[in-house]
């Protein structure tokens, strides 16, 4: 799931007219997408507590009856979340950086809207949507632009609405050298739930869960995955 990046590279970047992090981690999702598509395609299938936790949000979506009732999946990538949460009935688009992996997104899911676009610029009225999901994009977010970006997350959502938050958890980020053999980098920032929670709160929202999951080794993780839902007072 892709949005704004902490390090990437290649040669020829064009950041001329836009943050560097965020045409960075364009230019590494454009050139890995069908590669991730193929490597990662059982997505949240393959686990039963991201089913539960993308179920149990639903719900509280449902429940809230907040703004036009549409549901943002930001930095969507090949619309895996997406298409599960328009399975469990929500109305839901997926926005991402990457054209490439928006073209997965459309082949895969032909009914869904998907756009172009950067979740820290959100073309979207105020208090508009009834929920906002977030699944591993923050992960690319320099720290010191998490503020403004909950804050965006806030801005968008309508009283009531609420938000949902997946990244891996830790200390020390690890980084992604030429992934399935392409000429690319990045680095993938690990976060404590616990700053996350502060965060939101910062920005106005209001915690409503913290699920933390153990690494899966057979999957071949390394870190625990935490799972934080917010609501908009």
């Amino acid at each position: 799931m892709t949005d704004a990046a902490a390090t990437a590279a290649t040669p020829g970047d064009d950041t001329d007219t836009e943050t560097d992090f965020v045409a960075a981690t364009r230019v590494f999702y454009d050139a890995i997408a069908e590669d991730y598509f193929d490597r990662f395609r059982a997505g949240h299938a393959a686990q039963p507590l991201e089913r539960a936790v993308l179920a149990a949000y639903a719900e509280f979506v449902r429940g809230s009856g907040g703004g036009s009732g549409q549901v943002a999946d930001l930095g969507c990538g090949p619309g895996w979340v997406t298409g599960f949460l328009d399975s469990l009935g929500l109305s839901v688009f997926g926005l991402d950086l990457s054209a490439s992996m928006l073209a997965v997104a459309r082949r895969e899911h032909p009914g869904l809207r998907f756009e172009q676009g950067s979740m820290l610029e959100l073309d979207l009225a105020d208090g508009t949507l009834a929920g906002v999901v977030s699944w591993y994009s923050t992960v690319h977010t320099p720290a010191d632009r998490l503020p403004a970006l909950f804050a965006e997350f806030c801005r968008v959502l309508a009283p009531g609405g609420h938000l949902l938050l997946g990244f891996q958890v830790g200390d020390v980020h690890k980084h992604h050298d030429q992934p399935f053999g392409r000429p690319v980098s990045m680095t993938f920032q690990r976060r404590r739930p616990e700053r996350i929670a502060e965060l939101l709160t910062e920005a106005g929202l209001t915690l409503v869960s913290q699920t933390v999951r153990a690494a899966d080794e057979q999957a071949g993780e390394s870190s625990p995955q935490a799972f934080l839902m917010a609501r908009k007072p």
